[in-house]
């Protein structure tokens, strides 16, 4: 492998590539004509929604499609050498070594019987021969490297005893090992908070840096690809339509379908009144079942019959810039500058009375010590503490916050999953905080319902669609016959968009985003007066999150609901959120509206969430604020203010305060903030996020 030491050309050239599945029916496609350079130390995004073929480049890359998958025309170079003439030797050699890749789920890399300095140790003694207490230093220093606290108490860890996040950088860790020339990044921070997100992504720019490692990112979030590549390619049923560098495709976008990805997300200046989003119309393609032509012409604007349906359209570069190419027969037709006509401003739901009323709820939960140590007795984790807020009628509020902030906890509690340790829940002016949800009458049920995070496990996959809403409609005592019960499921099935005859399908035979519908509609089905949505988006393509959000809206303003939205991608939260309450370990820190949350003064915490969050727009400014460490357990939470180990605001306190003393809420003209800072820091305050001048 000598020869490729000195090699100076591009890392990675994937030419008109093309990778078929072989099922006993039928050659599926996967993968058609897709061609894209990464050179030494660029890092290059690949985007597209889910099914479009982005994994199974990078499987393609890495050699490894399984038995039924096939490259059938093209070739794959790393390093001047064609992958698919080298022998298995030679692949071994290169796998881990040369080339890295990194996965979506940091679990699914680790082996959790060993610890996580063996597997470390691994990766140079198998393939670099080295000598134990050398790979051991190696180990300690990549895990220096990755920021993680107390390395050599993290290499005497087992996976499971790591957070999320500190998992996903061991696996960079690994990755990183044998200094490869080129890594490939597989989704590696949708599992993670956007906290979290953001120190990850600055490890991995500052690391590709410190070792010259280039890098192909593949992600569903324009806004992270911006964050981190020079280059991207936007791909759209198994084919390439736009290529170029980031300012190229950001700002002068030649394909309509990156158009059409571009209005389907929440950027600054989006409003679900005035400036509703624009979700992509129609469903993607199945593999076998693509459309003559353009790929996109179903979905798409500016289709013209019998010529974008006509032949096959090939990649061509626009005239001047030879790395900018688009897929489009019309690119130089359409007018890229024009403004988004709102066909559809909706009117502004008239938020109501209080339906909802929590006071000081706290729910405590006690774990055995001997579980956790071997001293006996109990510990307790304090999930919630005094939860004060209220919720109107026809008022979206969301409540955002990291993994493990309580969010969930208070949902339950509030659905009467579980009963409160203190404090009150008043709906209509009764109060539901004792009764758990099997003691509950039936109008109370039907008026708090949910929609869960993933539509595909909240759905019997034995029981057609209509059947599930029906027995929901039985449960809620809806209608006196099946006649009745049916009509109403139909009619349901209207609200949430859905085809009349989905009550007929099963699960298995939609696409995520109608399983979500169907999920909506179900939670709707006894006229629910609170909803309490619970990420009912981040497990969706960002196409189809803007139909699911909007379609929220919708039912809201006909239904007059109230909507508790967690979620913990703040763009969504500005787009559809009236109010917004923010939350960490088990804390409310701030409260208010969402102009209030979104401009200075913050609470230190929500500052650096503003921060974290990618944001797919070239023009916008962030502040640069990477929060250091993990969120604390709740069961052994800091003294004082719970954000004090993690603030970059605290030596601005006097006297220690913020380790004695859990700060007081502050009241800035009804928008709530609990923190010890004085009036002269919050005046001092600027903006976190700031759109450029034209």
């Amino acid at each position: 492998m000598a020869d490729t030491d000195t090699y100076d050309g591009p890392i990675l050239e994937i030419d008109n590539l093309s990778i078929s599945f072989f099922t006993r029916l039928r050659e599926i496609p996967a993968v058609m004509d897709f061609s894209c350079v990464v050179n030494p130390g660029e890092a290059v995004g690949l985007v597209g929604e889910s099914g479009c073929g982005k994994s199974t480049v990078a499987l393609g890359v890495m050699q490894d499609l399984g038995k039924n998958g096939r490259i059938v025309g093209g070739s794959i170079r790393f390093k001047g050498r064609d992958l698919s003439q080298m022998s298995d030797a030679e692949l071994r050699h290169i796998r881990g070594n040369e080339i890295a890749m990194i996965y979506q789920e940091p679990m699914a890399s680790l082996n959790p019987a060993m610890k996580i300095g063996k597997q470390l140790m691994e990766v140079p003694m198998i393939h670099e021969g080295v000598k134990e207490k050398e790979a051991y230093d190696r180990a300690l220093q990549v895990v220096t490297d990755v920021k993680l606290p107390d390395p050599k108490r993290i290499l005497d860890s087992y996976p499971h005893q790591l957070s999320g996040g500190q998992q996903q950088r061991i696996v960079i860790a690994m990755a990183l090992m044998s200094k490869p020339a080129l890594l490939i990044l597989d989704e590696p921070t949708t599992a993670l908070d956007v906290t979290v997100e953001a120190a990850i992504v600055e490890l991995v720019k500052e690391l590709g840096a410190k070792y010259g490692t280039s890098m192909l990112f593949i992600s569903h979030n324009l806004g992270l690809v911006l964050e981190t590549c020079d280059s991207l390619c936007v791909m759209y049923s198994g084919e390439a339509v736009e290529r170029g560098s980031i300012e190229d495709v950001f700002d002068q976008m030649r394909h309509p379908y990156t158009q059409a990805l571009f209005r389907s997300i929440p950027l600054p200046g989006a409003d679900k009144t005035t400036r509703p989003l624009k979700a992509i119309p129609g469903n993607f393609p199945l593999p076998h079942e693509r459309p003559p032509g353009c790929n996109f012409g179903p979905r798409c604007d500016y289709f013209e019959e019998g010529r974008c349906d006509a032949r096959d359209i090939p990649m061509v570069a626009l005239p001047g810039d030879p790395d900018h190419t688009t897929r489009c027969l019309k690119f130089d037709e359409i007018d890229w500058n024009a403004p988004l006509v709102v066909t559809d401003a909706k009117e502004k739901a008239q938020v109501g009375d209080v339906v909802l009323r929590m006071e000081d709820l706290k729910k405590y939960y006690e774990v055995s010590a001997s579980t956790l140590s071997s001293s006996g007795g109990t510990k307790v984790v304090k999930a919630n503490e005094t939860l004060t807020f209220d919720a109107r009628e026809s008022e979206t509020l969301a409540i955002v916050g990291e993994s493990g902030c309580g969010k969930s906890t208070f949902a339950k509690v509030l659905m009467g999953l579980e009963t409160a340790t203190e404090g009150k829940i008043i709906l209509d002016n009764r109060e539901i905080q004792d009764t758990a949800i099997e003691k509950r009458d039936t109008n109370t049920v039907a008026n708090i319902q949910m929609v869960f995070q993933n539509p595909f496990d909240t759905l019997n996959p034995s029981m057609t669609v209509g059947r599930q809403i029906i027995r929901a409609l039985e449960i809620f005592k809806f209608g006196k016959t099946d006649a009745e019960r049916r009509e109403r499921m139909l009619t349901l099935l209207d609200l949430v968009k859905l085809p009349r005859a989905f009550a007929d399908r099963m699960p298995r035979q939609l696409s995520g985003g109608q399983k979500q519908r169907v999920g909506i509609a179900r939670a709707f089905a006894g006229d629910a007066r609170i909803v309490v949505a619970d990420e009912p988006v981040s497990a969706l393509d960002v196409s189809v999150q803007a139909a699911v959000t909007d379609l929220l809206m919708d039912i809201q303003r006909e239904q007059k609901t109230t909507l508790l939205f967690i979620s913990h991608d703040l763009s969504i939260v500005r787009y559809l959120s009236d109010r917004v309450m923010v939350m960490y370990l088990g804390h409310v820190v701030e409260l208010g509206t969402t102009d209030e949350v979104f401009a200075p003064p913050y609470h230190p915490y929500t500052e650096a969430l503003l921060s974290a969050v990618p944001i797919a727009d070239t023009s916008v400014e962030k502040k640069h604020i990477v929060l250091e460490g993990d969120i604390p357990s709740a069961m052994n939470p800091p003294p004082g203010c719970p954000f004090q180990t993690r603030c970059r605001w605290k030596d601005r306190v006097p006297g220690g305060l913020c380790e004695k003393e859990v700060p007081p809420m502050r009241n800035f003209d009804g928008h709530q903030i609990k923190c010890h800072l004085s009036d002269a820091e919050f005046a001092e305050m600027e903006p976190v996020i700031k759109i450029a001048a034209e």
